[in-house]
């Protein structure tokens, strides 16, 4: 307990002394670092506090959560839709196919509730999901950065808006890049966001395409490294829907750039992840990373976050601030 206590006291120390170098700036979507400082001054501390609780136990949530923000912003903008619950008359966004697997909303919920006892109506829960999926990768020693906050909650989500919005694991480069710009997202954001997948797991559904009838002929897909082949098939059998595979095999709990490294090599899980590699400037990218070991890759996710995270928001008086995530007010 007394290693716990000072791991918890090291993270926060650390957390609070990042954020006490910061500017307090507005961007152009009118998000601000900083939003609360002086209406819940506490909330930076309180969702790394809570957070750390359930990540300490269950590093494999971060990945998930880091997951839920992307889906969120990707539908809709960053308001928050993902979280909300289906209805009689609506099916809701975490209910379509891509959202099925996602996990990790007590960790928000249980954010959102100390956040409203010290805070109440003051913070929405887009925003909350935006600093639990930060806290998440810092976790795993990732990168830190700064979010601006400001964002307000949305009232509708829809599953059919995630399934035409959320770009496949068998998308292709075209695919991906046009999704990417649709969102104001550019092709290096797209190449950089991807690195996400140096953490977490895979249902062999999502790939075993790739091993086993990719043309119809009953081959694997060409550009998969056929050793990497033979391995992901002694995992996952024809039809097998529930077995789980790291995606950064033997560092899926650890946000590095070893993701790169394995695309290089033709090791990457998904046809997404294979597409980087079919695109000048994507291929530079991850080349220049592998062969680096990640040198910029750290600062470069932090500016992608921060420009994901400025999607479509809701600011203002647009949308509100949900009492309890899963309900609209």
């Amino acid at each position: 307990m007394a290693d716990i206590q000072k791991l918890v006291s090291v993270f926060v120390a650390q957390l609070l002394l990042v954020l006490l170098t910061l500017d307090f700036t507005t961007n152009a979507q009118n998000l601000q670092v900083g939003f609360y400082r002086n209406t819940c001054p506490d909330l930076e501390h309180i969702v790394a506090m809570t957070t750390y609780n359930y990540i300490s136990r269950a590093p494999t949530l971060a990945a998930p959560l880091l997951r839920m923000h992307f889906h969120d912003c990707f539908v809709r903008g960053c308001d928050g839709s993902v979280l909300l619950t289906s209805t009689a008359k609506n099916q809701a966004e975490k209910d379509a196919i891509p959202n099925l697997s996602l996990r990790g909303f007590e960790v928000v919920d249980a954010v959102k509730s100390a956040v409203e006892k010290k805070c109440p109506g003051v913070v929405s829960c887009a925003d909350i999901l935006a600093l639990v999926a930060r806290d998440a990768v810092l976790l795993l020693h990732g990168p830190f950065w700064e979010v601006p906050t400001g964002r307000r909650d949305g009232r509708v989500s829809l599953a059919s808006e995630a399934l035409r919005n959320l770009p496949p694991p068998f998308a292709n480069i075209a695919q991906l890049k046009g999704m990417f710009a649709s969102k104001g997202l550019s092709v290096k954001d797209l190449v950089v966001l991807s690195g996400g997948h140096t953490i977490g797991t895979s249902h062999c559904s999502s790939f075993t395409n790739r091993l086993y009838n990719f043309t119809g002929k009953g081959d694997a897909d060409p550009k998969l490294d056929q050793n990497y082949v033979a391995q992901l098939k002694n995992k996952c059998k024809p039809g097998d829907a529930n077995t789980l595979v790291e995606m950064d095999p033997g560092s899926f709990k650890t946000f590095d750039e070893d993701y790169y490294t394995l695309v290089s090599k033709r090791r990457g899980l998904f046809q997404s992840d294979s597409a980087l590699l079919d695109d000048i400037e994507t291929k530079a990218y991850v080349t220049t990373q592998a062969i680096t070991h990640g040198l910029t890759f750290a600062k470069d996710f932090a500016e992608s976050m921060v420009n994901m995270g400025n999607i479509g928001v809701l600011t203002g008086r647009a949308g509100e601030i949900r009492k309890k995530c899963a309900f609209v007010n």
